[in-house]
């Protein structure tokens, strides 16, 4: 299934060109649209057939006619991986001499919830004098409670996937900061669930800057694939349903600045863009 938050934070069933409203099906709250996602991937399993059953007494809406909203919109932690590809190890060494590790000694870094936002929306640039760069990057949540999970294991506590851009000011400040500024993850257009994904480690997936494509990947050639990740992020924490795991970024990487539109488009899950501008303005 292909699920979305739009017009307010209703949950809708995406197929084709058209969302069905199915709020009512489930028990969904508006007002607490977190709390609603973690009770629905608790309880999917009934639920889908729910839904599916009683899909045709649903509202209908033209996707083209909604304003689609971040599919997690509130998760406790953002948990991402840090020179995830071999050849943007390269590319970091090459531009910012700065990434002498890959993840297999980096682990990962959190990114504050509060920078994420959805499809169609603005990142907010907050300096005109400081380089900040587009990060295409596949990413998925955490189904349930998960803690010490191996790799073999994993399949099993992952809810679906998404899209999703990590957005960074180039510097010497620690990841987080450089990250976490409000705007800077983007994310949509709407999870897929993951029995639709056979297999997230083979995901072709590409970025534009206007009508540039910046980036072009497939999963396939991550150091640490999504379930060798969630292993590792696992056996430091426990990952709480909801959060996001996101998978790091493949070479390519480049500036964004004022009047830039971005769009990122994953195979078997979907596209989105957002445009770019000054903080102040």
């Amino acid at each position: 299934m292909k699920l979305a938050l739009f017009n307010q934070s209703k949950v809708g069933l995406v197929q084709d060109e058209v969302v069905y409203d199915i709020s009512s099906l489930i028990g969904w709250d508006s007002q607490k649209p977190q709390e609603s996602l973690v009770k629905l991937m608790g309880n999917f399993t009934e639920g889908k057939t729910k839904i599916e059953n009683r899909l045709s007494q649903c509202e209908v809406y033209q996707l083209s006619d909604v304003k689609l909203e971040p599919p997690v919109p509130a998760p406790s932690k953002i948990v991402a991986a840090p020179v995830n590809y071999h050849l943007h190890q390269d590319e970091m060494n090459e531009q910012f001499n700065n990434a002498e590790y890959t993840i297999e000694k980096l682990g990962f870094f959190l990114k504050a919830p509060s920078s994420i936002i959805g499809p169609n929306d603005t990142v907010k640039l907050p300096f005109k004098d400081r380089r900040t760069d587009h990060e295409a990057e596949v990413a998925f949540v955490v189904g349930k409670r998960a803690k010490d999970v191996p790799a073999s294991e994993a399949h099993n506590y992952i809810f679906g996937y998404f899209a999703l851009m990590d957005i960074t000011v180039r510097g010497k400040e620690d990841r987080p900061w450089r990250k976490s500024f409000d705007t800077f993850t983007p994310i949509g257009p709407w999870i897929v669930t993951a029995d639709e994904i056979e297999n997230p480690n083979e995901l072709g997936f590409k970025l534009w800057v206007n009508n540039e494509v910046r980036q072009s990947a497939n999963t396939k050639d991550l150091i640490y694939d999504c379930y060798k990740f969630f292993e590792v992020a696992s056996a430091a924490m426990t990952l709480e349903p909801g959060d996001i795991l996101t998978t790091g970024t493949p070479e390519g990487v480049g500036e964004i600045t004022k009047g830039d539109t971005v769009t990122i488009k994953i195979d078997r899950i979907g596209e989105f863009s957002v445009n770019v501008e000054y903080k102040e303005e």
